[in-house]
């Protein structure tokens, strides 16, 4: 018996990394995903992965017509969604003296305009007393050079979280954040082996997170062991932010 036997969970983004491993995890936990993804070919990749009981919608989650549509598949093929991951996010490295419109608006559109309208729209939807979680950053805590923009945008999305459970406490719907640390995803990958080395030298036990330890703490907050978490931060991270 799975942990989310016969639940309905969306997971955005999860086309490589930690939603996509997340995504695995919640299928052979039982449940049934709907992902989301910019690139097609990427989500028959990950459809491919996964194997069974998923369906995936190209998408981008600052596109408001795109998450109507993916509402509109989930009502169309299930008619309730469980539990929701809003893992969309991106971030790029900007001083404040680099900081141009574009570099602010894309990445304020993705992590905060797309995040609160992926939730706002899953509502109705939602089961009462079903999960949310919010993919969050240590980043929001940290002052990392040159990541201000991005920092900013994870903590307006600890902010929600904060204001939705009070939102929704009448559904009994929980709102959580989850916030990684340094993981070892395609993502770091162009940043080169000498970035990888320096998030390594911050982590206490020398090797940034795997893929699979952040979708651990994602089933944690999707499943029952979880009932009586509501509003936190989580921190998959190694213990970085808290040294």
């Amino acid at each position: 018996m799975g942990k989310l036997d016969g639940k309905v969970a969306v997971i955005t983004a999860a086309t490589s990394g930690m939603a996509l491993a997340t995504a695995k995890l919640f299928v052979e936990e039982g449940a049934y995903v709907f992902i989301t993804g910019r690139r097609q070919e990427k989500l028959d990749e990950a459809v491919k992965l996964i194997g069974r009981n998923v369906t995936a919608v190209q998408g981008d989650a600052s596109n408001l017509d795109d998450l109507d549509r993916l509402y509109e598949v989930v009502k169309k093929e299930k008619g309730r969604i469980d539990v929701l991951f809003a893992s969309a996010g991106q971030g790029e490295f900007a001083a404040i003296g680099q900081v141009t419109e574009k570099h602010f608006d894309d990445t304020f559109n993705l992590n905060v305009r797309g995040t609160l309208f992926t939730v706002q729209k899953a509502l109705p939807l939602f089961t009462d007393g079903g999960s949310i979680f919010l993919n969050g950053s240590i980043a929001s805590i940290k002052g990392f050079p040159a990541f201000g923009v991005y920092a900013a945008s994870k903590a307006a999305v600890r902010s929600f979280a904060r204001t939705w459970l009070v939102d929704l406490k009448e559904r009994k719907i929980r709102v959580n954040i989850l916030s990684p640390g340094p993981i070892d995803t395609p993502i770091l990958d162009p940043l080169g082996p000498e970035a990888k080395e320096g998030f390594k030298s911050m982590i206490p036990r020398g090797e940034m997170g795997r893929p699979e330890e952040i979708a651990t703490v994602a089933l944690f907050l999707a499943s029952s062991d979880s009932s009586f978490v509501n509003g936190v931060e989580l921190y998959v991270d190694g213990g970085v932010a808290q040294i």
